[in-house]
């Protein structure tokens, strides 16, 4: 569903799991916008952090304009800091040398600061790191230089979106409106990712993760001064995420943790709230946003919207603890899951499950029986404030309340089937799909922007490509391309070669072309090319044959393909190239200078 069609006005941003800072796949309500091209080539200055809060000033600014007393509603959401970290350099030279200290003694450090500025009570416990998560120590020294870059390029990112929300906010003020307008500034919507699989950090999320090619410490070593930019799509180490989610346990998706999902949250009204810089402590949740901002406005929740009954919301406004730090919590209970992570919170009390898979693990085990399989933890939050101390054996009963009580929230709403498969939930093979039974695909010209989910999975499997078109002499461009320079493969013309380009991964040795030796000459030719997969499982290699007009101009082998998915962000484009390009032989648009009369991909 596009925002346009959930009650938004206007929308610019992304759409996207991942948004490259660079090179982001950007719409504008419903239509593609690349606002990193600059007079047909990539701007080098454009970052999307710097262009996401333009626009909101932008649009801010026009409503106060034309309707000054319109109230107006902004639901700013940059991607930072999810993967790719990617920042500007002189952004991340500030933080050079800042993590040398490395995660174990930051997890430490940050504690300590938490206690000293109030965040935490003085009494809250430091929970214990798992043994299964990278030990600093453990670390060669090449590899230390590593994990601290990836910490600059990190600390880097956040500090330029927060400048970014900054230069929001100011302009609010420099319109008269900060004094009424309430701010609500979530820092996460969930804890910091330790999905890292090797412990060392990564350069390509797509590559180890999904892919499973595990980055070398000569590449990373070699490339860290390029650690931030357009040409990696980094992720730091899982003991950094744990540094990150001090003090508590667990990370990312582990929800029955309250390192997976407990993050900080600042309400700002000047107009409204007088006490200032102020903690509050009650036990609230993201279903609470909407209603605070209901009571706020002084509107009531809708009982129809467009003619349908709209469900009760869960939530509960927080407006009750603006005057008073010691009001009494309104929202008692509520559960969490996410890939059969449990937990339930009730007055005080947390129960949750052990988790059977570690945040880094992709492809998972899946349970048999995930509601039974799984361990049962309790705590007493009004006395363990970290979540440190399991005191399920000394509370069977308590805890068996809990879990009934889990269960029927979770029946409630909605919550059943469990399922602790991860990446397989996200290919798309094994959700519904318009091409489910299709073998052959029709594009033309100017044909862009398709998700992998809908494009044809080429992949594991032996296809063809066959494009027909009309050139002069020398013309060059892009026929087809899918994915980009993390994994990727494209069809163009090179100084009016036919060319294949394919790439597993970023590394040089994983990005193989085929080219013919000769120009097209003027006039219409049917470009073909063959893939041949050896088959034999995923991943495996494949032969590329290109033909022109029938004949056989060049072939080549593909040792190494890729077996789960190309991208998370970029798309398969017809006659020009958005986002990355396969290889650096060429750049984005690469927009073919010819004519595509049309292009047939057929799966075999």
């Amino acid at each position: 569903l596009w925002p346009t069609g959930l009650g938004f006005e206007y929308f610019y941003g992304f759409l996207g799991a991942d948004a490259h800072q660079f090179r982001p796949a950007l719409f504008e309500g419903t239509k593609p916008v690349d606002p990193y091209f600059k007079d047909e080539k990539v701007d080098p200055d454009y970052i999307l952090d710097r262009d996401l809060a333009d626009h909101a000033i932008h649009w801010i600014q026009t409503q106060k304009n034309v309707s000054p007393n319109k109230p107006f509603f902004a639901y700013y959401t940059p991607g930072t800091a999810h993967a790719p970290h990617q920042a500007p350099k002189e952004w991340i030279a500030k933080f050079k040398g800042k993590f040398d200290q490395g995660f174990d003694k930051q997890r430490i450090a940050t504690y300590e600061n938490q206690k000293k500025l109030g965040i935490i009570p003085n009494d809250a416990l430091l929970a214990a790191t798992p043994p299964e998560y990278q030990k600093w120590d453990a670390l060669s020294p090449g590899m230390k230089k590593v994990a601290a870059r990836e910490m600059e390029v990190y600390a880097a990112m956040l500090a330029y979106c927060d400048f970014q929300i900054g230069r929001i906010l100011q302009s609010i003020k420099d319109l008269g409106q900060y004094d009424n307008t309430m701010v609500i500034f979530i820092m996460g919507d969930n804890g910091a990712s330790a999905e890292d699989p090797t412990g060392q950090g990564l350069t390509s999320e797509i590559g180890i993760m999904v892919n499973g090619e595990v980055d070398t410490e000569e590449f990373m070593l070699k490339h860290l001064d390029d650690f931030g930019g357009p040409w990696m799509a980094e992720h730091y180490s899982q003991s950094w995420a744990h540094a990150m989610n001090t003090p508590f346990q667990w990370d990312k998706k582990i929800a029955s943790h309250l390192g997976g999902s407990r993050t900080g949250m600042v309400i700002s009204w000047p107009a409204r709230i007088k006490q200032v810089g102020q903690i509050r402590s009650q036990f609230a949740h993201i279903t609470d946003i909407v209603p605070t901002i209901l009571e706020a406005a002084n509107i009531p929740q809708p009982k129809k919207v467009d003619g349908f009954e709209q469900e009760p919301i869960a939530g509960k406004s927080l407006v009750y603890s603006f005057d008073n730090a010691n009001a009494p919590e309104t929202h008692k209970t509520q559960y969490f899951e996410v890939i059969a992570n449990r937990g339930f919170y009730k007055d005080g009390w947390l129960a949750n499950t052990t988790p059977k898979n570690l945040p880094w693990q992709g492809h998972p085990i899946p349970s048999e029986d995930p509601v039974k399989d799984y361990k049962w933890e309790l705590y007493d939050l009004t006395k363990d404030y970290s979540q440190a101390n399991d005191i399920a054996a000394q509370n069977p009963e308590k805890l068996k309340e809990m879990q009934k009580a889990f269960m029927e929230e979770a029946q409630k709403y909605k919550v059943f089937p469990f399922d602790d498969r991860y990446i397989d939930r996200v290919n798309p093979e094994n959700r519904p799909n318009l091409n489910k039974g299709r073998t052959q695909f029709t594009f033309h010209q100017g044909t862009s922007r398709i998700t992998e989910g809908m494009a044809p999975n080429m992949k594991n499997t032996s296809f063809s490509i066959t494009a027909d078109v009309d050139v002069k002499v020398g013309q060059e461009g892009m026929i087809i391309t899918q994915g980009g320079y993390f994994a990727g493969l494209a069809l163009m013309l090179q100084k009016g070669k036919p060319t294949f380009a394919y790439a597993f991964s970023h590394y040089p040795n994983h990005k193989w072309r085929i080219q013919s030796p000769t120009a097209l000459t003027a006039g219409k030719h049917k470009i073909v090319l063959n893939f041949d997969y050896a088959g034999g499982g995923v991943g495996k290699a494949a032969k590329a044959t290109l033909l022109v007009d029938g004949k056989k101009v060049a072939s080549g082998d593909i040792p190494k393909t890729v077996p789960s998915r190309f991208s998370a962000d970029e798309t398969l484009d017809v006659g020009e190239d958005f986002g990355t390009p396969v290889d650096r032989t060429y750049d984005a648009p690469f927009t073919f200078q010819g004519k595509i009369e049309k292009v047939v991909v057929e799966l075999k």
